[in-house]
């Protein structure tokens, strides 16, 4: 006999679990003891219970494993929320333990008691209660198998305290030896016959296609065909950017020069489309025709209703066209014009590069981070403006260099990524480009950083404002109003917390000090001030105006 909560544990063991992120409460004191007992599974116990989630979602994103995180009860399992859904939409396998009154009997009536179950399961892929210890090791099995396959997602357990102390017999399940299934052979026929009648097709990278094998498998087939290709934001970096057939990064909806790239295609092949992204393309009847390639069916909506389908591993698949498919200099393509709009796109994203003007220009910032970070170096992106700044004009050398979320989008999760980035790849240089507004959302963390003694620099983009909002405000032709506040000396307050900190007072200094940051061991956030007045120029107006001229 054992007792449930070390069952549970051992449970987490077996699936490979190495990290449980989180605030345990009073109700999790059965399962925290048993953890203080692995020998397999740390504890970083964090400061909030949304930068656990944020962990441990992008824990998942990197490794494809399942991240794990705990809290307690009620306001605990309620401060996941947000990390749930950002696991969600985002497709990282995440799973979240809540602890929860006894259900055999009450101790306190009513006190913190939600009905967590339901309040999960819109923003789930699976939740459950366990009633019983015995039906622990079949229930994590579940979740591990739900939360990995794809689309990956979150997941949700609840171990009530009562359950957490039986006595049980049962063992961990071990895990089943399963392969994704293949696409198939007709579908694979059907797609190469509309590549090899195409007069200009193009390839669109998205969220789907940033998966394991994929990267590769797609490289060879863009080498062997020469078809240009083009990424969606949650797609950067799958293919390196610095390849001569990139045509840019969708970072805008639409009017951008690689909506002008795409729109010469007359076949376009859709990689890994995720409707959590908006579709850089519009279809219409007569127009480009589409391949979707992904794991899943499409979703079919007014904009996106794809001719030809194939459906199974995307790796697999593309290895599979590769084989099939013509070299691109017998199959009499012709993308002149998909180059002739490259050469203005590429100008323009060096357009305001060597502004240095201070406050920091957004174009500078991205180059000096650019110049500043090695190829595998990775960027945490919270939420604001200047991500589009960076997805638009920061080339990725490596899939997953770039981490953004372009799904849920939320503030707050830029600091926490960063931090999940070196706890899976502690050799990397690791910096998390953060607003001032997200950062303050869960700032706190940077204690759980210093005391982790991790090796992390942040760079606070700092406008006093909420950039984002003042940007589409202006877009909109509303006054600017409502949108600003004063921050704390960031300086001191990473320094209060143990870390190290750094002032930008010209553009001369941000090259030596993210060199510093990025080199010197220790937890170091930089004060950059930014200067974000060609927003709305730049963004909704100028671009659009000259992409459409050429």
């Amino acid at each position: 006999m054992a007792k449930a909560s070390d069952l549970f544990i051992e449970c987490l063991e077996a699936e490979g679990c190495e990290y449980v992120f989180g605030i345990p409460g009073e109700e999790n004191l059965d399962f925290l003891d048993s953890l203080s007992r692995s020998k397999k599974i740390k504890l970083v116990l964090t400061r909030h219970e949304q930068g656990a989630g944020f962990m441990a979602s992008v824990y998942g994103r990197l490794t494809g494993k399942t991240g794990v995180c705990v809290s307690t009860l009620g306001p605990g399992a309620t401060n996941f929320t947000t990390a749930a859904a950002y696991a969600q939409l985002g497709g990282m396998p995440m799973m979240m333990v809540t602890g929860q009154k006894p259900v055999k009997k009450s101790k306190q009536g009513r006190f913190q008691i939600l009905d967590v179950v339901e309040m999960m399961k819109p923003i789930t892929k699976y939740a459950t209660t366990l009633v019983a210890g015995d039906n622990i090791p079949s229930r994590i099995r579940e979740a591990y198998r739900i939360a990995e396959e794809e689309k990956p997602g979150a997941v949700h357990i609840e171990l009530p305290e009562d359950i957490a102390d039986e006595q049980t017999d049962e063992r961990p399940i071990p895990k089943s030896a399963a392969r994704r299934p293949t696409p198939e052979a007709k579908s694979i026929s059907s797609a190469l016959e509309k590549i090899h009648n195409a007069k200009s097709p193009i390839i669109i990278i998205g969220a789907g296609g940033n998966r394991k094998m994929t990267s590769k498998m797609l490289t060879r087939f863009i080498d062997k065909t020469g078809i240009p290709f083009v990424t969606t934001q949650l797609g950067k970096g799958v293919v390196d950017e610095r390849h001569p057939l990139f045509m840019g990064c969708a970072a805008l909806s639409a009017g951008d020069y690689v909506h002008r790239a795409i729109e010469a295609a007359d076949l376009i092949l859709n990689v890994g489309h995720d409707v959590i992204e908006k579709p850089p393309f519009f279809m219409k009847e007569g127009g480009a025709e589409v391949i979707h390639i992904s794991y899943n069916t499409a979703e079919v909506d007014p904009v996106y209703f794809p001719q030809v389908e194939v459906i199974g591993d995307i790796g697999n698949a593309i290895w599979e066209l590769k084989n099939g498919v013509n070299k691109g200099s017998e199959a009499g393509w012709d993308f002149t014009r998909m180059m002739a709009v490259r050469e203005y796109h590429d100008a323009n994203i060096l357009e305001g590069t060597d502004d240095t003007r201070f406050p920091i220009y957004p174009q500078h910032a991205v180059k000096c981070v650019r110049d500043a970070m090695p190829d595998d170096g990775m960027i945490c992106l919270d939420n604001g403006v200047y991500k589009i700044w960076f997805a638009r004009n920061y080339r990725a050398h490596q899939p997953n260099t770039v981490l953004l979320d372009n799904a849920l989008a939320t503030m707050g999760a830029g600091l926490p990524s960063a931090m999940a980035s070196h706890m899976v790849y502690p050799d990397r240089k690791v910096l998390a480009i953060c607003g001032d507004g997200g950062f303050m959302m869960n700032s706190q963390e940077l204690e759980t950083a210093v005391r982790e003694k991790m090796n992390i620099a942040v760079l606070i983009l700092n406008d006093n404002s909420y950039g984002m909002i003042r940007w589409k405000q202006a877009n909109m032709g509303f006054i600017d109003w409502g949108l600003q506040y004063s921050n704390p000396d960031f300086v001191k307050y990473v320094e209060s917390y143990g870390g190290i900190g750094h002032r930008v007072e010209s553009a001369a200094d941000l090259p030596k000090i993210l060199n510093t940051a990025l080199t010197e061991p220790g937890v170091h956030l930089i004060d950059c001030p930014v200067d974000y007045v060609d927003n709305d120029q730049i963004l909704n107006i100028d671009i659009k105006k000259h992409s459409a001229s050429i």
